[in-house]
């Protein structure tokens, strides 16, 4: 029998626009993903890639695991949908006590949503409702992060600090302020949290004496932001965010979409950082990538606020989506949250840290490389960028890896690897030495 030869590309690929991506530039060259098992995709052409990104930081268990398929046809074939509003599940029920259990301090009370976008704008919208129902209506004020990602609704965007995310829309939301980041070229190659930047935090308080405290309802972070270029937080960063909040009144939201499900060998950073945050928002390794969905957590207190706010039969938050808790999403969730106990796969990554670690500034030295920065499993490799050409060798290498053998994210000049928690020493070498490889003959 004829070995069967690379699958046909689709007829036209002009009909779809995609998001995040330079759409001409890949017409013109397609990267198609055709299959996917454990640490590899199989590409249109037949070649295995290395997946160095779980997806897009979400498939923390691997690909094509057969619990969460088995468990998302037999939902399907059960019940293929069940109104969320005034209406519920026993999957969704459950899903949520299991995330509860997983979570620190009283984050006791979790809100279904389908994306860590609107994670995020639910989480904000929580935070100003909340103030409103104990009287503080003028808590209305919402602080980001300079480099922070929280999505592309509009509530993200507007507490966002990705530049290019944010200009194309108009002013977004009124009433926003943002927090310097963290990042400190001067700190480079540092290993794991750097030992000094708290003081960063104290721009918080520059903040609340602008702005008065009576107007802040929140301030969103990312514990280690990804989508930027991974930013780790500097020792003592977080813990005094926490402080200063508490003696405002002022809630702190952890956005976990990509820390949470063990990408720092622990549940959700929050756990690693021992900081409990009033809300925290997850998706991406919620459900390993297989369905999608997000969640918001808050604390029993914030719940029970809206419980008292309200007449008995009333509702108590007017805000939902038509798929929250969607049946198959929750059975996904679920079996993925089986896979995370019974492989222990956090405790494993905590395990594969030092080695991830390792092999990740083993870089250092390599053409164009200027930064290094870990944290967990995650990694950000910051090139140098062509004068005049920003994100033109962050791309190239990015392109170039693919035709290496290797998935990576890239951010401008910026790759981020973030492997599923299933890796083999073996592979995170090979992630490494291929990056390695295909910078040595980078322009």
């Amino acid at each position: 029998m004829a070995e069967a030869g690379p699958r046909p590309l689709p007829n036209d690929l002009d009909a779809l626009w995609m998001p995040f991506t330079a759409n001409r530039a890949f017409k013109s060259a397609p990267r198609l993903l055709v299959a996917a098992e454990g640490m590899y995709y199989t590409s249109h052409d037949g070649r295995r890639i290395l997946d160095g990104a779980a997806g897009m930081w979400c498939c923390n268990a691997g690909h094509g695991r057969a619990s969460i398929t088995r468990a998302i046809q037999a939902q399907a074939e059960e019940m293929d949908f069940a109104p969320p509003f005034q209406m519920g599940h026993p999957k969704a029920f459950e899903l949520a006590s299991r995330v509860a259990d997983l979570l620190p301090g009283d984050l006791s009370r979790v809100f279904f949503t389908n994306s860590g976008s609107e994670a995020a704008d639910t989480a904000l919208k929580i935070a100003i409702a909340y103030h409103r129902l104990r009287g503080e209506g003028a808590r209305t004020r919402l602080i980001g992060r300079e480099r922070g990602y929280h999505g592309v609704g509009f509530g993200g965007m507007s507490v966002g600090g990705i530049a290019n995310n944010r200009k194309f829309f108009g002013a977004l939301l009124p009433g926003v302020d943002h927090l310097p980041h963290t990042h400190d070229p001067a700190r480079a190659f540092t290993r794991g949290q750097p030992e000094t930047g708290a003081e960063r935090a104290d721009e918080l308080e520059r903040l609340v004496a602008l702005h008065d405290p009576s107007t802040i309802a929140a301030v969103i972070v990312e514990p280690v932001a990804g989508s930027t270029g991974v930013l780790v937080p500097p020792e003592g960063y977080l813990e005094a965010l926490r402080r200063i909040c508490d003696r405002h009144g002022i809630l702190l939201i952890f956005d976990e979409v990509i820390t949470g499900f063990g990408r720092l060998g622990a549940a959700f950073a929050a756990e690693r950082f021992g900081i409990v945050p009033d809300l925290i928002t997850m998706a991406k390794g919620l459900t390993n990538g297989a369905v999608p969905m997000g969640a918001v957590a808050v604390r029993e207190g914030i719940y029970q606020a809206f419980m008292a706010g309200a007449a008995e039969n009333a509702i108590e938050l007017f805000h939902g989506y038509t798929y929250s808790a969607h049946p198959l999403a929750c059975a996904a969730g679920l079996a993925t949250l089986d896979l995370y106990r019974d492989e222990a796969l956090f405790e494993r990554a905590r395990r594969l840290e030092p080695h991830f670690e390792a092999a990740a500034h083993r870089l250092r030295g390599s053409a164009h490389v200027v930064d290094i920065r870990n944290l967990g499993l995650v990694a950000g490799i910051e090139l140098a960028p062509i004068p005049g050409k920003p994100g033109a060798r962050g791309y190239d290498a990015f392109v170039k890896c693919y035709e290496a053998g290797l998935l990576a994210r890239v951010t401008g000049d910026i790759l981020a690897l973030s492997p599923p928690l299933i890796a083999e020493t073996c592979q995170i070498d090979e992630i490494f030495g291929t990056i390695g490889a295909v910078l040595a003959g980078l322009d």
